[in-house]
C-alpha cells in the first residue's frame, strides 16, 4: 500500500514536471519590428525588400517616358509570377501582395489583377450573364490592359561550415512593356544573413 502511494506521488511530480516544462508563452509583437528567429527569409525580410524595389522602380526612368508620351496617363501594371528559386520553402504570395500594396498606395500606378485572380473575376463575369440583372451585370471586353508586367525570382545561396552558415538571398525583378517585350526596368536586392548555431 505505501508503495502504491509512492509510486502515485511521484507520478504527479513528474507530471506536474512534464506540463510546467511543456508550457509556453506567447508574446504579441510589432508586425514592422525586425525579428529573426531563424535566419530564415521571413516577413521582415518581404516586406523591406518589396519597400525598397518597388521605391526603385517607381523612380525610375520608365515611368516618366510613359507620363510623357501618354499625357500624363498612369500606367496599368500587372504583377506576374515571381518564382522562389531559393533552397528554402518561400510563399511568393506574400512578398507580391507586399508589392501590390506599394503599386496602390503610391497611387502613381494603376494595378489590374493576373493569374488566379483575373480567372476568378472571369468566371463572376461569366455566372452573372445569367444570373444578375441586366442594369447590374458587368460586361466582357471592358477589363483595363496592362502596359507593363513585373515578374522575377526569389534565389539563395547557402555558405557553410560546421556550426557557421552564410544565408544569401537576391530578389530581382523585371518590368516589361507588354506591347513590345522591352524590358524597361531591372532591379535586384541582396540579404546576407549570418546565423551561429
Amino acid at each position: 500500500m505505501q508503495f502504491k502511494k509512492i509510486v502515485t506521488l511521484v507520478a504527479i511530480a513528474v507530471s506536474g514536471i512534464v506540463i510546467s516544462s511543456c508550457s509556453r508563452k506567447v508574446t504579441r509583437i510589432d508586425t514592422n519590428a525586425t525579428v529573426d528567429v531563424s535566419g530564415k527569409w521571413n516577413n521582415t525580410d518581404s516586406r523591406l525588400v518589396a519597400q525598397e524595389m518597388t521605391g526603385s522602380v517607381l523612380g525610375a526612368k520608365w515611368l516618366s517616358n510613359h507620363l510623357e508620351a501618354k499625357s500624363g496617363k498612369r500606367p496599368v501594371v500587372v504583377v506576374g509570377v515571381v518564382q522562389n528559386k531559393s533552397h528554402e520553402h518561400i510563399d511568393a504570395e506574400t512578398f507580391v501582395k507586399d508589392v501590390e500594396s506599394a503599386f496602390v498606395s503610391s497611387e502613381r500606378v494603376r494595378l489590374v489583377q493576373g493569374g488566379k485572380k483575373r480567372e476568378e473575376l472571369r468566371a463572376e463575369k461569366a455566372d452573372q450573364q445569367d444570373n444578375a440583372s441586366v442594369s447590374t451585370m458587368k460586361k466582357f471586353g471592358l477589363e483595363n490592359g496592362a502596359d507593363y508586367i513585373l515578374q522575377g525570382s526569389i534565389n539563395s545561396i547557402v555558405d557553410s561550415h560546421k556550426r557557421d552558415k552564410v544565408v544569401y538571398y537576391q530578389v530581382n525583378l523585371e518590368l516589361t512593356d507588354i506591347q513590345t517585350n522591352e524590358v524597361v526596368w531591372i532591379g535586384d536586392k541582396k540579404i546576407a544573413k549570418s546565423v551561429k548555431n
